[in-house]
């Protein structure tokens, strides 16, 4: 899940070797969290949060599909 939300977020932004993806493991959840370099955090959001809103809707059907913890999407300034 963290390549496919790192290759996405690549394509997104200015700068993708400044993309960065950690996630931590709780007992109901995985939060993923999204790093990004100078400048790029708007292009993550995008207009009105419809980037991050598509990217968290594909991560959420992706979770449910296998079955897994609850997962959220975190972007980090």
């Amino acid at each position: 899940m963290k390549e496919l939300i790192e290759s996405i977020a690549k394509h997104l932004v200015d700068k993708p070797d400044e993309v960065n993806v950690s996630d931590v493991e709780t007992e109901q959840r995985i939060i993923y969290e999204l790093t990004v370099g100078e400048g790029d955090y708007g292009k993550i959001i995008g207009k009105s949060g419809r980037n991050i809103s598509a990217i968290r809707t594909i991560i959420f059907a992706i979770n449910a599909k296998q079955g897994g913890k609850r997962a959220r999407l975190d972007v980090i300034d």
